[in-house]
Parts: structure tokens; C-alpha cells; sequence
């Protein structure tokens, strides 16, 4: 049995956050793009890829700790691997929900790829439907920038030239499906899975739709209060620091942070989150005689 938390490096009751850091740190180790499509690195890709997809689910997660690699998408307590419908899960646990007829539906399960409607047809007879053609997973970098504002990509597959539309506030891992941009077959061409994978920003993170980063100021500034350079994802702004700011307070710099939809009785609206700014207060090192001298008359003012 595959050990998940091994493949990552990861204790087994490590946090959400530490999972994703670790599958990010060896992500970008591996990618095909850094490695020249070397076996060995592309095979720790995959599998790595395969252990943060049920790591980073908390259903999958749960049940892969409980029962193995045969926990997510399959219930154990089935006859054969099936246990009869499942309140419209599907057997075994499997999620049929996305099955129309005619369209098919493919399943992916530990990097295999499942026809349906094949498999509909052996089990309950009237012949195999055309096979459609196969699916096609494609990795792609983005800037941190282009993840939050999103961008166009340019992509060739099968001789073709296809410009993809990436959506703003992309996670890494993310993937977009374009439909039957895939490879040809008799029942029709499959699809083209588009793997997102985000670079780290230096100075910021995303957190929801808002954006969080840090701002260090000094203590004169902490106390009586300022204005300093922010640089931001939109360029640099001019933040006003008010007097006496502690260490971990927060600034919020309204409508810098992630864009996105909001829907209401109006129609839907182009909105964007927050910019958090996080005051990391610096304390000198030395003092001169003085600032020696301006600290104690602090002191004595009771500050």
C-alpha cells in the first residue's frame, strides 16, 4: 500500500497548510519543465500529485486513514467492489452525478483513466459504445500575479494551437477541463485537463479573496504614526500608518485583493478583496546616548 503522507514527507496529522507546502516544494522539484521529462523525476511528479489529491480532501483524507487506498471513491463494506446504489452515489461509492447520456463519463482514479459507459455495457449488455478519445493533462506555470488576475495562455497540442483562459484567484493543483480538445477517437475526441501549478510570491499570500503581506516599521513610526511605500500587486501605494501601531495589527487596504463575481438581485458585479497589511514592529539593536536619554523621558511619561 502507497503511503501518502511518505510520498510528501509528512507526519500523519500534519495541517492542511503543511501538506500543501510540502506538495508545492516538491512540485516545483519535479515539474516537467525543471527536470527536461526525466522518468525518474516525472514518476515522483505523479506520484506526488496522486497524494496531495487525497491529502488536501478532507473527505478522501478521512478515508484513506481509515481504510488505505481503498478508501477514497471505493466503500469497503461492498460486495466485490459494489455495494448497490448509494442515495445517488453511484456504486461503490463511486459519484455518477456528472454521467449524461450520450457524453459519457470519464473517471479518474490513482492516474487511470475509466469509460463508464463501457463498463455499462459489459455489466448490463446491449454492446460498447465508440470509445471516445483520450483525455490529455497538460502543466502549466503561472506567476502568482496572473493566478490572481488571471491571463490567457498559449498552448499547442496535436498540431493545434489553442488559447487557453485562465480565471482569476486560481489555486495550484487547479485543473481547467476544455472539451474535446483531447485526443481522437470513434466516439469522439476526449478532453484536455489543463494542471495548474502557481509560483510562491516573495512578500504576499493569498488567503480566500483577500491578499495578506507584511510591513516592517520602526518603533519612531510605530509611535507617531506616518506614511510609507507598499508594494503591491497593482504597484505601490502610499500607506498611511496611524500613531501608536503595535506589533500584528492590521491594515486593510480595501478593494486590492482578489477579483471576483458577487451576484445579487442587481445582476452580477465585478468586486475584488482586501489587501491586509500585517505591522512587524523592528526594534533597534543599539541605542545612542540619546535615544537613551528619549527613552527614559518615555518611561517616565509612562509610555
Amino acid at each position: 500500500m502507497k503511503d501518502y503522507y511518505k510520498t510528501l514527507g509528512v507526519d500523519k496529522g500534519a495541517s492542511k497548510e503543511e501538506i500543501k507546502k510540502a506538495f508545492r516544494k516538491l512540485a516545483h522539484e519535479h515539474h516537467p519543465d525543471k527536470t527536461k521529462n526525466d522518468p525518474t523525476s516525472a514518476q515522483k511528479f505523479k506520484e506526488a500529485s496522486e497524494a496531495y489529491s487525497v491529502l488536501s480532501d478532507d473527505n478522501k483524507r478521512k478515508q484513506y486513514d481509515m481504510f488505505g487506498q481503498a478508501g477514497p471513491g471505493f466503500n469497503p463494506g461492498g460486495q466485490g467492489g459494489f455495494n448497490g446504489f448509494n442515495q445517488g452515489a453511484g456504486f461503490g461509492g463511486f459519484d455518477f452525478s456528472q454521467f449524461q447520456q450520450g457524453g459519457g463519463f470519464n473517471f479518474n482514479q490513482g492516474g487511470v483513466e475509466f469509460d463508464l459507459g463501457d463498463l455499462f455495457g459489459e455489466f448490463f449488455g446491449g454492446g460498447r459504445r465508440p470509445r471516445r478519445g483520450r483525455n490529455i493533462t497538460v502543466d502549466l506555470e503561472l506567476t502568482f500575479k496572473e493566478s490572481i488576475f488571471g491571463t490567457e495562455k498559449d498552448l499547442a497540442i496535436n498540431k493545434e494551437h489553442l488559447s487557453v483562459k485562465i480565471p482569476p484567484g486560481v489555486e495550484s493543483g487547479q485543473g481547467l477541463r476544455l472539451k474535446e480538445k483531447g485526443e481522437e477517437g470513434q466516439g469522439g475526441r476526449g478532453d484536455l485537463i489543463v494542471r495548474l501549478w502557481v509560483q510562491e510570491h516573495p512578500t504576499i499570500r493569498k488567503e480566500g479573496f483577500n491578499l495578506v503581506t507584511e510591513l516592517a516599521i520602526k518603533l519612531g513610526t510605530a509611535l507617531s504614526g506616518g506614511t510609507m511605500t507598499l508594494e503591491t500587486l497593482d504597484g505601490p501605494i502610499e500607506l498611511k500608518i496611524p500613531e501608536s501601531s503595535n506589533q500584528g495589527d492590521i491594515l486593510r487596504v480595501r478593494g486590492k485583493g482578489v477579483p471576483y463575481e458577487s451576484r445579487g438581485l442587481t445582476g452580477t458585479h465585478e468586486k475584488r478583496g482586501d489587501l491586509l497589511v500585517v505591522i512587524k514592529l523592528i526594534m533597534p539593536k543599539k541605542l545612542s546616548k540619546e535615544a537613551k536619554k528619549l527613552v527614559e523621558a518615555l518611561k517616565a511619561e509612562g509610555i
